[in-house]
């Protein structure tokens, strides 16, 4: 089989995104001597390694398909000639650190800037394109399944792309790594790995609340860094002084840069990251599933993600089309449980705030028009998102018969046909609500 012919194959087998950008670069050698071993290279060890530990059998799935052998599969670095004597020492340099393997599909082109994390990704970029210098520490804050570690690995893999050694580990691993380095007397050895990186990232910072320590270890690696000009980036659910059980000599120095929050992304942002993220994984979806998912999900990028592989995977094992009747029904379960939560009250208190009336007036006689309008949006949403039936509703607005429910819900059905703007507002309402 010729370097070609097999780039043809796993073509067809591979998600298209990933086949771009990483396994476009493989380039098939030959079979080893002994006929087990497929020998490709790529340009460098990271690619290397993910494709390995991603697509290692899915590349002998194409052996198998080609002539009915499966081999094993070897990917080298083009151009590395190394001899067993040199593998051996690299290997014997404990003192040395060496870059940690990140996912290569976190970078600054496929993370979706908004308005919610702006300052986080131009803080990110600033500490790429200047590391030690510029907001040394970063410190980035946010809720789950935000996007704080997709940035933390954007900066290393920029990183490491320039030829820096980055170490990206969470702060649990960071507190094994030193257990297991005071159980086995190697201590050299960890303060090797944490101190003479170029940039260290470590993740959920927030676990270190209480290790007293381990907090003193990391003192220690974060001044001795610091002082070297070496980047340092953290991430963390809440800001530093909010950590309770940390010590305030670290809470000041984890101040010392910049502290950047990511915010909960708002609806158009959460429609941008869908596209981007349906892109990247070569999923094709129509605007109306689209804007279906944005409105009904939690505001995790991580569950958005979730639910794209879902749908994808449900539409190829059905042998279907991806349409809007298969997303609703893989997304009946999680609808429903949001649903069970959701209270009329909530539901006027936040049309309220939002369209600058008070509730009072809601379930009210007052008939103008920002009143009525407010008055209907209410209605339409609480059909939408609660278990009341249409007398409940026209119960607990204080109207005559569940008709008039009937009615006001029709009135904004044609609006959110007809009018753009009404749509969006719509929209936006439901997922403040839901989520």
């Amino acid at each position: 089989m010729t370097s070609k012919e097999f780039l043809s194959i796993i073509e067809q087998e591979a998600n298209p995104s990933d086949y771009k950008k990483y396994l476009k670069q493989l380039s098939y050698k030959k079979i080893s001597s002994d006929d087990k071993i497929a020998v490709f290279e790529v340009s460098n060890k990271y690619i290397a390694s993910w494709i390995k530990s991603k697509y290692s059998a899915i590349i002998q799935h194409c052996f198998e398909k080609y002539d009915g052998t499966k081999p094993d599969i070897e990917i080298k670095i083009a151009g590395e000639k190394k001899s067993k004597k040199e593998i051996i020492s690299e290997k014997a340099k404990n003192e040395t650190a060496e870059s940690t393997i990140l996912n290569p599909s976190y970078t600054f082109d496929s993370f979706v800037v908004g308005s919610s994390n702006q300052m986080a990704y131009n803080a990110s970029l600033a500490v790429s394109e200047k590391p030690g210098i510029q907001y040394n520490p970063l410190f980035i804050y946010g809720g789950t399944g935000l996007g704080k570690t997709h940035l933390l690995q954007a900066i290393g893999n920029d990183a490491i792309e320039k030829g820096k050694t980055v170490i990206y580990v969470t702060i649990e691993q960071f507190m094994n790594d030193f257990t297991f380095s005071i159980k086995n007397k190697n201590m050299e050895h960890f303060r090797g790995k944490y101190r003479k990186c170029d940039v260290l990232l470590i993740d959920d910072i927030q676990f270190l609340s209480g290790k007293e320590q381990t907090q003193e270890e990391f003192f220690h690696t974060f001044n001795e860094l610091h002082n070297a000009k070496k980047q340092i980036v953290m991430t963390s659910d809440r800001l530093p002084s909010q950590i309770a059980g940390l010590v305030d000599r670290l809470k000041s120095r984890f101040e010392w840069g910049l502290t950047a929050d990511i915010q909960i992304p708002g609806l158009e942002t959460k429609i941008a990251i869908i596209e981007k993220k349906s892109e990247l994984n070569g999923i094709a979806l129509s605007r109306e599933i689209i804007n279906y998912i944005a409105t009904n999900l939690d505001n995790s990028i991580r569950e958005i993600e979730g639910v794209l592989i879902r749908i994808n995977a449900s539409a190829s094992l059905l042998n279907q089309e991806i349409n809007l009747e298969l997303a609703q029904s893989l997304l009946k379960e999680q609808i429903q449980e949001k649903k069970d939560n959701i209270k009329l009250p909530d539901i006027i208190s936040l049309v309220a705030n939002e369209l600058n009336i008070k509730p009072s007036d809601i379930k009210s006689k007052k008939r103008t028009a920002t009143v009525a309008n407010a008055r209907r949006v209410v209605i339409y949403l609480a059909r939408e998102l609660t278990h009341n039936s249409m007398p409940d509703i026209a119960k607990f607005l204080g109207m005559k018969d569940h008709s008039s429910i009937s009615k006001n819900i029709q009135k904004t059905n044609e609006l959110i046909e007809t009018d753009e703007n009404f749509k969006l507002i719509i929209q936006n309402l439901k997922n403040k609500i839901i989520n």
